[in-house]
């Protein structure tokens, strides 16, 4: 007979109601902190040429948003750990609306990197910090042992979701403002050009980012924290980031997750910087292909979302978190190696197969991020989770940019894919060996 603990409709009736309401609330909030991303991801771009800048100038903007993430993302956990996550992720918030609105309504070289700029010290920010106050509400109601994958999982679909909805979105609303009667030359003919149609959906996100700011402070709660001081804190945030760097040393479990995050992060890299000049190969036009890599990106979103959704049942499938790790790492190397395999070829199949291939990269790190977390914060204390999710982040951003100076020297065709499948492998095949998951969160000795 099947024991009633083994059916997750059943599981999550049983769950006290402040489990089901973090969960809720955990989903909102990854919702609406990646829905203006996505309406800006369309847009962007051609709203800097817009504006007059080369792409040279557009590549140095987003070379501050990312160097600024990298060099703010393990202070930013640590102001996470010790400040609070509420009061991070509102600032996160806040300093969000006003890089939107510089960036949106900016139309000089130096507004537009003030608001890039401030964009990667958001992102800093709030890197981590809802997924940590997730986790720590949910162990206060329940303990160390809390089950964790399928707050994680919704999250990680709402977050998928998210960006598809914000990239459709994105895309859709400059077309329509130029469409018809044009609405969109009336509207940058009364705001004297400060407002374009390609304006509007980085507009639209920082009203996104009002709204987050007012759910976050209203509606979020946290477990009680010893209050903090100007003091502690200035003195709390260097000790909390070197205790985080330390965790990778000390444990395996968790230098495994910061080894697989750089791995992820290559085969990001790789797909970032060659898929857009594939779907313009593909299609002979630079706006058809464009175009053509929206809709996979979105398509890419909504299968990492549906592969977020399964990794609970992934988790189960394989017998345990790590297997399904293992797996879906696995799932994604093919993915990428399918892509290898087609790259110089241009026929109906092979571009079926590589998009097939796209696919399943997305799904698989969809249902692995889930899992692999799970694991993480069995392992890391609350007073550094912030700290280790920031470091995993920094391990995938630091490696994804190595990768990419690497991909970009080589010659296009088959050997940048099959050298960053090779990379994917190679992180999937750490999960071989198990570890114990069941044991203390590490600590470590300041």
């Amino acid at each position: 007979m099947t024991k009633l603990p083994e059916l997750p409709e059943l599981q999550e009736d049983l769950e006290p109601p402040g489990i089901r309401t973090a969960r809720r609330r955990y989903v909102t909030v990854c919702a609406l902190l990646w829905l203006p991303p996505g309406l800006g991801m369309a847009s962007m771009v051609l709203l800097f040429s817009e504006r007059g800048l080369s792409l040279a100038a557009v590549a140095g903007l987003f070379a501050a948003h990312s160097l600024t993430v990298a060099a703010l993302e393990l202070p930013t956990g640590g102001l996470s750990d010790v400040l609070g996550r509420r009061p991070v992720l509102a600032m996160a918030g806040a300093l969000n609306v006003v890089a939107f609105a510089l960036v949106g309504l900016g139309t000089t070289a130096g507004v537009l990197t003030a608001g890039m700029v401030l964009m990667g010290a958001a992102r800093a920010l709030a890197s981590g910090t809802a997924e940590a106050w997730y986790v720590d509400t949910v162990q206060a109601h329940s303990g160390p042992d809390a089950e964790l994958r399928t707050g994680l999982a919704r999250g990680g679909s709402a977050t998928s979701a998210a960006l598809a909805t914000g990239l459709l979105l994105g895309g859709a609303l400059p077309w329509l403002l130029g469409a018809g009667p044009g609405l969109g030359a009336r509207l940058s003919e009364a705001t004297s050009g400060a407002v374009l149609p390609l304006s509007v959906p980085v507009l639209l996100g920082a009203a996104v980012r009002v709204a987050f700011v007012c759910y976050v402070l209203t509606v979020l709660r946290e477990p009680p924290r010893p209050a903090a001081t100007v003091r502690s804190v200035l003195r709390g945030v260097p000790v909390t980031v070197l205790g985080g760097l330390r965790l990778g040393g000390r444990d395996a479990l968790v230098r495994r997750v910061l080894l697989t995050a750089a791995a992820v992060g290559s085969a990001l890299a790789a797909i970032e910087l060659l898929m857009p000049g594939r779907t313009v190969a593909l299609t002979g036009a630079t706006g058809s292909g464009a175009m053509a890599y929206a809709a996979l990106s979105c398509a890419g979103f909504v299968c990492g979302g549906v592969g977020s959704h399964l990794a609970p049942l992934a988790a189960r499938v394989a017998g345990s978190g790590e297997r399904a790790v293992l797996v879906c790492l696995g799932v994604c190397a093919g993915g990428v190696l399918l892509l290898g395999v087609t790259a110089s070829a241009a026929h109906l199949l092979a571009t079926a197969v590589a998009v097939v291939g796209f696919c399943l990269f997305h799904l698989g790190i969809g249902a692995a991020s889930p899992n692999e977390n799970d694991l993480l914060h069995r392992r890391v204390p609350s007073a550094q989770r912030a700290t280790a999710l920031s470091v995993q982040s920094l391990s995938l951003q630091l490696v994804g940019a190595l990768t990419g100076l690497i991909v970009g020297a080589l010659r296009p065709g088959p050997l940048p894919w099959l050298l960053t499948g090779a990379v994917l492998l190679s992180g999937a095949l750490l999960w071989l060996r198990g570890a114990d998951v069941r044991s203390k969160p590490v600590t470590t000795t300041t």
